[in-house]
């Protein structure tokens, strides 16, 4: 199969599969949205000491690009979704088995990677980055939960 053609059956599936990646887009980033914010600010008010290490020259704190944070839940879950349509026949059982493994999935083969050339490249402390795979991981687990939760009710 040459690549022009594997590309148009890419493209096919993406057009076939249109509305079941938008409702899971918006849903998902919805919850992982409201997930991610809850435990931002949890976490500041019970680790403070943790969350002083974000007062530095290497995290932008000017305001000039919240929105592209706010928005970050979004752009995750569409990509976590377009991972879903491909790969969901491999994920079986109950919503939070489903969920759980496919947070697993993530993590391992897109966090784990980064964060480590992330440890490597920065001058960023091991439990920094541990946080982040823990908060990457969540934040998947959610989006699986609620792409199983969507799929086993037949919303799309």
């Amino acid at each position: 199969m040459d690549s022009s053609t594997e590309l148009k059956g890419w493209v096919s599936r993406f057009q076939r599969h249109f509305n079941e990646i938008v409702m899971n887009t918006l849903v998902a980033g919805i919850g992982v949205f409201i997930f991610s914010n809850v435990l931002l600010f949890g976490g500041i008010n019970f680790f403070p000491d943790f969350f002083i290490n974000y007062i530095s020259p290497e995290f932008n704190s000017d305001g000039s690009r919240d929105l592209l944070f706010y928005m970050h839940p979004f752009v995750l879950t569409h990509s976590l979704a377009l991972l879903w349509n491909r790969f969901q026949k491999y994920f079986t059982g109950n919503v939070f088995k489903t969920g759980i493994a496919f947070g697993l999935l993530y993590a391992f083969v897109a966090l784990v990677p980064i964060l480590w050339i992330t440890y490597a490249a920065m001058d960023v402390g091991l439990s920094m980055v541990f946080s982040w795979l823990m908060y990457g991981f969540f934040q998947s687990t959610i989006a699986g939960i609620i792409f199983s939760f969507i799929r086993y009710k037949n919303w799309v």
